[in-house]
């Protein structure tokens, strides 16, 4: 898409070894040197160290592309497998079939084949990539391998290319034969950022970029130096990564912003450190954030189900309280009211006078609640012109309006207001706003007067 847009011929960042997109820098230059030097002279053993990402591959075709008609090349890059394998794989290569012969059988035919290209002016060379996969027991096939030779001279070279882990095998006490046979060890270290900018302008020209100006600009080559750590296979993977996102934004100079975004899309690092769903792609945002939101939520329903227990809490004692309040004598009537139907009437035994004049008046918690007036059909007209009504108001008591009116609250009042009261029912639970009627004063004084000589006799008869 963007080799159209760029107007090159082909792709400029690859991933396969192309000997044509060698950039030869100092240290490539000096390994290419040194491997060749190592070939030629028919040394026996060649070795080259490198990280991944180097560029060894693309070395080894290059060197091979190079190889004159004198020598006849193998390249091996199945290194895990057992030694048989191994020689069937070389001697595959040279054209010979060993289908189900064993190693001894193997090894002399290959003899047989280098003494061949020796008798016709050739010399075999191997060269093995990613031998630091290969296992002692391979490796020591090699070192076998390598007494194939003449008087004058050897009939094959061996060289071995890989990681850091090949110099580590090397260098153990149990290849110190092997070791002491490669004469030549090159190593390849990663580009400077001048090495660097170089590298991506001649790729650049090689697929055929023409433009005048650089497509890559200094600031963004200096960010491409800094993070690719001068390995050739993280420049390749970021400059491809910024000429699609460049294309995409119709940028003609790719500038630091398009690198520092193709940067984080390439971070896998950060990748790990996100949640990520199992039913669906990671989330784009923050974790911290998102962990944030996820103690809010948790918070928020802690409280709505604090809240709703407490609520639940303070619906059951109110419940409890006002059970109590019911059955303890004096309880204010405004917390339960009960129809006066359901009520005992109180009695008019000296008893209950006594727990009466006894109880203060509790406060009323205000709620208006009114009950049905008596009848007037119960009573007759005489009792009412002796009689006034009361209101009864928040914390009032029918004791309290007794003692406010006739200074006292005994039974003989109690029986009066009952017959002027026919629905009170019980004297302890007078609701407020309700209207009580009261016997008159004159009434009262007129009883007590009327009782007075049985109180008499009573004494005496004491």
């Amino acid at each position: 898409m963007y080799l159209d847009y760029y107007k090159l011929a082909e792709q400029p960042f690859g991933v396969t070894p192309n000997p044509r997109y060698l950039y030869l820098s100092s240290t490539h230059r000096e390994a290419m040197a040194s491997i060749w030097h190592g070939v030629t002279e028919n040394r026996g053993f060649t070795a080259m160290i490198a990280h991944p990402g180097m560029g060894k591959t693309t070395l080894l075709f290059n060197l091979l592309q190079k190889a004159p008609a004198s020598l006849k090349t193998v390249f091996l890059f199945q290194t895990l497998c057992s030694p048989r394998d191994l020689l069937r794989n070389l001697l595959a290569d040279l054209g010979v079939s060993s289908d189900g012969q064993d190693l001894a059988h193997m090894q002399t035919q290959l003899n047989g084949v280098l003494i061949q290209e020796a008798a016709a002016g050739r010399r075999v060379v191997v060269v093995i990539d990613e031998a630091q996969n290969l296992d002692e027991p391979a490796m020591e096939v090699l070192r076998v391998l390598s007494n194939f030779e003449t008087s004058d001279e050897k009939l094959m070279h061996v060289v071995l290319a890989g990681q850091p882990d090949l110099a580590r095998k090397l260098s153990s006490p149990s290849m110190v034969q092997l070791r002491q046979r490669v004469s030549v060890v090159a190593r390849l270290a990663p580009f400077n950022a001048g090495e660097t900018r170089e590298y991506m302008k001649y790729r650049l020209c090689v697929a055929g970029y023409r433009a005048a100006r650089p497509l890559f600009s200094d600031r963004a080559c200096d960010l491409i130096a800094m993070h690719s750590h001068g390995i050739p296979r993280n420049i390749n993977n970021i400059c491809f990564n910024a000429m699609a996102l460049g294309c995409a934004l119709q940028k003609e100079v790719i500038g630091p912003e398009i690198v520092r975004e193709v940067l984080e899309d390439l971070d896998l690092e950060a990748l790990t450190k996100q949640s990520f769903s199992p039913s669906g792609p990671a989330p784009s945002f923050d974790r911290r954030p998102y962990r944030r939101a996820q103690g809010t939520s948790w918070l928020r329903g802690g409280l709505i189900r604090t809240g709703l227990m407490m609520a639940a809490i303070l619906l059951s004692l109110t419940i409890l309280l006002a059970a109590c309040n019911v059955n303890e004598p004096g309880a204010s009537a405004s917390l339960v009211a009960a129809p006066t139907s359901t009520v005992a009437r109180a009695s008019a035994s000296p008893n209950l006078d006594q727990r009466m004049t006894g109880v203060d008046p509790l406060p009323h918690d205000g709620a208006l609640l009114r009950d049905a007036e008596s009848s007037p059909n119960t009573q007759t007209v005489g009792e009412r012109d002796q009689s006034f009504t009361v209101q009864m108001g928040p914390g009032e008591t029918l004791y309290g309006i007794c003692l406010r009116y006739f200074g006292r609250y005994d039974g003989k009042i109690l029986q009066r207001m009952e017959t002027l009261n026919p629905g009170l029912g019980d004297p302890k639970r007078i609701y407020v706003g309700r209207t009580v009627r009261l016997p008159s004063q004159e009434t009262v004084r007129l009883a007590e007067q009327t009782d007075l000589p049985a109180s008499k006799m009573e004494e005496e008869k004491q």
